[in-house]
């Protein structure tokens, strides 16, 4: 087996060499033909210094260094791009997923033949906030999405080269991957995960609540669909209720004080109008994204050991070469 193993870095200093450590005894492990491939991910500390230190003693490992912070998702994808191995291992660094969960996630690929293992959290970890907004997150995208995920998934995941192959093909700007993931099909398999909690999380509420808006605007068109519905049902309210109103004028004399409701229904079909219109907004700016055709990460250097012969003289050709 040539396995690729993928992570990314960010704000990962304190967890980099422990990680380094073990995710290449499990690897050893399971096989003698691995790689290891790092992404920086634009981080604010020194996670690349130390990565850079072991690769001086690794040749196995490959470090790919971002111009800047892109995000977890589009660095996750560029690692994967970059993966070379029959199989590909995909996993935080931050050792809130053990590494050694690979041996589990081979036995179970090849038990099974699938085409993909795929972690869930058999709890969800965290205090209450943590737990209800996850749950509000997978609850919204499967009701608006024709592409369910998983509750509690994970970023842990053992690939097939096709499956990945597959996976980079798409290259949309904005990346929801838990989505890209359920898109591309092929024989999924869980492997249900115990997922521990390094304190501080980097997925603060707002992140969250950008995120679900972000998923929802890229894998489904139903919140337009039901801005369609919703001014359908007021229409015929609206309408219905003149009927009424011009049947008590007409037949019992009766005039209705209209001045409250008048006010509270002018601002509350503006709040409506102006949901939609945000709405209708968003969809308009990821198309605006779309079709710039921006690259949606940029690689500053390839550090990795590589042999003299096997690259070119010319040193701006984007790698650190160790002899």
């Amino acid at each position: 087996m040539y396995l690729s193993i993928v992570a990314t870095l960010y704000r990962s200093a304190p967890y980099v060499e422990e990680f380094h450590a073990r995710i290449s005894k499990a690897a050893a492990a399971a096989t003698d033909n691995y790689e290891l491939i790092l992404v920086n991910d634009g981080s604010p500390d020194d996670s690349l210094e130390i990565a850079q230190r072991l690769l001086a003693d690794d040749p196995r490992l490959r470090i790919i260094d971002l111009a800047r912070n892109f995000g977890h998702h589009k660095a996750m994808m560029t690692g994967l791009e970059h993966a070379r191995g029959e199989h590909v291992f995909l996993i935080d660094s931050d050792l809130e997923e053990e590494p050694e969960l690979l041996s589990q996630f081979v036995d179970r690929l090849r038990t099974t033949q699938a085409d993909v293992v795929y972690g869930v959290q058999q709890a969800r970890r965290g205090g209450l906030i943590e737990q209800v907004s996850g749950w509000l997150f997978f609850t919204i995208f499967n009701l608006l999405s024709d592409h369910q995920i998983p509750d509690n998934l994970v970023t842990v995941r053992l690939m097939s080269r096709r499956y990945v192959a597959a996976l980079v093909a798409h290259r949309e700007r904005e990346t929801m991957i838990a989505g890209l993931w359920a898109l591309t099909g092929f024989r999924q398999v869980p492997q249900t995960i115990t997922k521990h909690s390094k304190g501080q999380t980097t997925y603060s509420l707002r992140r969250k609540v950008s995120l679900l808006v972000n998923s929802i605007t890229s894998f489904s068109d139903r919140p337009l669909v039901l801005i369609f519905y919703l001014g359908l049902c007021i229409g015929a309210s609206a309408s219905l209720a003149a009927v009424y109103l011009v049947i008590r004028r007409l037949f019992f004399g009766v005039a209705l004080p209209g001045w409250p409701s008048l006010i509270v229904s002018v601002w509350m079909l503006g709040g409506l109008i102006l949901i939609s219109l945000g709405i209708i907004g968003i969809y308009l700016s990821r198309i605006f994204i779309e079709t710039k055709q921006r690259p949606y990460t940029i690689i500053r250097h390839i550090h990795e050991r590589v042999e003299r012969s096997a690259f070119s003289d010319d040193p701006a050709d984007g790698r650190t070469v160790l002899r």
